[in-house]
């Protein structure tokens, strides 16, 4: 599980007041981003040359003027506007750097790539402004930096609004037209949920191409390491509706990596319109993300409502081919979150669709139980059936969509809200009631209203009183059965919606627990 600050400076900046800063400086500090010529295949080369070699520790030395800030302080060191990378020109993309410091003590290291040429990027004291908190002097020296993000006119035309964040270990994340920051991925995960312990790879180095005034996306090259692999990503950016990347890896491991997470992405969930047991909170839903989305290879749309458990709890979802899988935030309503500072209804989905064949594996969801909501307590991934050998290197590419994603073919019935509570009204039973709205989001017309057949299947206890109604306020239906489970601890359920005229409907999965 991972943590990742929220950015804490100007999210949008004056198109008009910038002043272009050039900060690319040699230093004899750079042990990855070293001047001299740049292809796509340099990162790559490196990457394959230092899993030759044993594996370093990350540099965590910090000047004692860093050692030891609090939140509050590493809060207040921020980054000043006017020495934004690209500032003051006609180029459609900026670049702002984090400070080291508080959790974020690796060094990284960030170039620039313009016309084949890699210049590194160094650390300046000037770049940074500090407030009345922050008392303690900045360091003059090359110290590297935390990570970076991109800006870009999003929204709007007068504004560099933020676009993507990297930082901490190789977690980034990003958002669509008009959304806040919610969930975030990660370039690799390693063991997740292990008794032995997480293994958590870190992208040691950055390399951004340089935009022409024309571009429509960026791309940013990325060195990852860890103890059991090292690895070349690159990313092709594309702001919109949905921000989209295209991600090309490459892995090269030390080690046979037998529990490998692809694609992963990590994200919360408190409480929603069920699980609400022992909940003391005025607001009726919070979580970034409500739901794992599944189109697996035979072209299968599966829905599964996340859940905060009382234990540690994985799924695995088999498939050979996966079209496509990711956490998705389909309630968008103000009026289910209740809340004006996190704004919940505007936290991008994130939907994974590889690129090539994946053959076969599992759809991993992990859910680990949380008090908080500051804590990310979800994580999604994709699982290789075969081990990845050591020695080897392993190509592999997705495309991430950041906001709405993914569509809904026209006619397709998909799940609008799970609920659940106890199915009597006389007094306490263990026999619960759930209750599933379908809807179209994208209606045939003239089509005659039909009520489709139900069918629940269950892997433990009983199911009774299957029911389907019509739902005049979403223009769906509503499916609702009782529950009895006996006394047992966990039962798989599943939900299948059948028209006569051929119509597709979602696949409804949960997992209940006592």
């Amino acid at each position: 599980m991972g943590f990742l600050l929220p950015s804490i400076t100007i999210s949008i900046i004056p198109l008009v007041t910038q002043a272009e800063t050039s900060k690319t400086m040699n230093s004899t500090k750079a042990l990855y981003t070293i001047n001299g010529k740049f292809d796509r295949n340099t990162v790559t080369d490196l990457a394959r040359k230092l899993s030759k070699e044993a594996y370093q520790e990350p540099n965590l030395t910090l000047p004692s003027s860093l050692q030891d800030l609090n939140y509050d302080e590493y809060r207040d060191i921020r980054f000043n506007p006017i020495s934004s990378i690209w500032a003051g020109g006609e180029l459609p993309f900026q670049m702002q750097l984090f400070h080291r410091g508080f959790y974020f003590k690796e060094t990284v290291e960030v170039a620039i790539v313009d016309d084949g040429v890699s210049t590194h990027l160094r650390y300046d004291p000037s770049m940074f402004t500090t407030g009345e908190v922050m008392q303690k002097p900045l360091p003059t020296e090359d110290i590297g930096f935390a990570g970076l993000r991109l800006h870009n006119p999003l929204n709007n035309s007068n504004y560099f609004d933020e676009l993507a964040v990297f930082q901490g270990g190789s977690y980034f994340r990003s958002l669509g037209k008009h959304q806040a920051y919610g969930l975030s991925s990660r370039g690799l995960a390693l063991k997740t949920a292990d008794p032995e312990g997480e293994e958590f790879p870190s992208f040691r180095a950055f390399w951004i191409e340089k935009p022409t005034n024309e571009s429509a996306s960026i791309v940013v090259y990325a060195l990852l390491d860890s103890p059991s692999t090292t690895g070349s990503y690159r990313f092709t950016i594309r702001p919109g509706e949905n921000t989209v990347m295209d991600i090309e890896a490459t892995l090269f491991p030390r080690v046979d990596l037998d529990k490998v997470g692809l694609a992963a992405e990590t994200s919360m969930f408190m409480f929603s319109s069920y699980g609400r047991e022992n909940v003391d909170d005025f607001r009726p839903r919070v979580h970034d993300s409500d739901g794992l989305l599944i189109v697996n290879g035979r072209g299968e749309r599966l829905w599964r409502p996340l859940r905060n458990p009382t234990n540690l709890q994985i799924s695995a979802f088999s498939d050979n081919a996966p079209l496509g899988f990711g956490l998705i935030q389909r309630n968008r309503d103000f009026n289910n979150f209740e809340d004006l500072e996190a704004q919940y209804e505007r936290r991008p989905s994130l939907w994974v669709e590889p690129v090539g064949n994946w053959s076969k594996g599992a759809v991993v969801l992990v859910e680990i139980p949380t008090d908080s909501e500051i804590n990310d307590n979800i994580v999604a991934y994709w699982a290789p059936s075969k081990v990845i050998p050591a020695g080897s290197e392993y190509q592999f590419s997705y495309r991430l969509f950041w906001g709405t994603k993914p569509t809904v073919e026209q006619g397709e019935a998909i799940v609008d809200s799970t609920k659940s509570g106890r199915a009597g009204i006389n007094g306490p039973t263990p026999k619960r009631l759930f209750v599933i709205d379908y809807k179209f989001p994208n209606p045939l017309l003239n089509v005659e209203k039909q009520a489709p057949e139900a069918t629940v299947k269950n892997s433990a206890g009983e199911i009774h009183n299957i029911v389907v109604t019509d739902n005049p306020h979403n223009n769906g239906y509503r499916v609702t059965f009782e529950l009895d489970p006996l006394d047992l601890e966990l039962i798989e359920l599943r939900l299948d919606l059948a028209f006569s005229d051929g119509r597709k409907a979602e696949t409804w999965m949960y997992q209940w627990t006592n």
